[in-house]
């Protein structure tokens, strides 16, 4: 199946009848939309979301891609998303140039962004998950779990391979989830240096990383709530907020929050004070 097909299925089966103003009916096995009332949203005919999803074609015409927007009742990102998609699936087009590698640098203006946001947690991110730049607050955070440990630290690798990441994430699968999503929200394996990781995780990571890969059809959640449970401070609840950069820097600043009287406090003292495991 191509990333195409996995996007539109997993969608189809994410909207209700209940959504596009459908009766749900008898005998339904699954509570998605079926491809046949897809199709009718759509104007499309069943024979053609099936060669669709299946991966049979992967260049439909901006009409029907619109149409199928609707009929799955997609977010702008998430037509976005669908958009890109279609164009990775031509190899004689990429929105990068040739070599262009990942930055491993900010601009000074992010540098200078960062250094207001202190005492926040902060940290930009490149398309492969690599920590580019943070504010000490952001360090403080993540040296105690083992994030920077790495030469690079990297968020992708930490997470899916370092077995440190599922106790400092008690909710490691939604974060695996994300970091998987992540990697495949542009063109993945079409860019030589996110498929040089995706190798990577392959071999470290087996099927924590392969089975997401097959399963997910990107696009990570840009905000919410991570919850750490943190050698040093205990308990974490940190509300989180992701904003994309300009394309030409291809990096995402992730800002975090504490969500909680509780995570302020823990925030205030890891900060502050030396650092002191928390016993366990």
């Amino acid at each position: 199946m191509s990333e195409l097909g996995l996007f539109l299925r997993t969608r189809r089966a994410a909207v209700t009848p209940a959504d596009v103003g459908l009766p749900a009916g008898a005998r339904r096995r699954t509570p998605g939309l079926r491809r046949t009332e897809v199709a009718a949203l759509a104007g499309v005919s069943v024979e053609y979301v099936t060669r669709l999803e299946q991966g049979r074609d992967r260049h439909p015409s901006p009409q029907v891609l619109s149409a199928l927007a609707d009929a799955l009742r997609l977010s702008t990102a998430e037509r976005v998303h669908l958009h890109r998609l279609t164009k990775a699936a031509d190899p004689g087009f990429t929105c990068r140039g040739p070599g262009a590698a990942p930055a491993l640098s900010v601009r000074a203006p992010v540098r200078a962004l960062l250094d207001r946001l202190e005492p926040a947690p902060a940290a930009v991110f490149n398309r492969l998950g690599d920590v580019v730049a943070s504010t000490p607050a952001f360090a403080a955070l993540m040296r105690a779990v083992g994030l920077l440990d790495l030469a690079v630290p990297n968020m992708a690798r930490f997470v899916l391979a370092d077995p440190r990441a599922r106790s400092a994430f008690p909710d490691w699968e939604v974060v695996a989830d994300d970091q998987v999503a992540a990697l495949k929200s542009g063109p993945f394996r079409a860019d030589p240096a996110v498929a040089a990781l995706a190798d990577e995780l392959t071999v470290t990571a087996g099927e924590a990383f392969t089975g997401r890969v097959s399963a997910i059809p990107g696009l990570p959640r840009s905000s919410g709530v991570l919850r750490m449970a943190h050698p040093a401070a205990g308990a974490l609840r940190l509300d989180f907020e992701t904003l994309e950069l300009p394309a030409d820097d291809d990096q995402r600043l992730v800002v975090y929050l504490p969500a909680d009287p509780a995570t302020a406090a823990a925030l205030t003292r890891l900060t502050t004070q030396p650092l002191r495991l928390v016993a366990g």
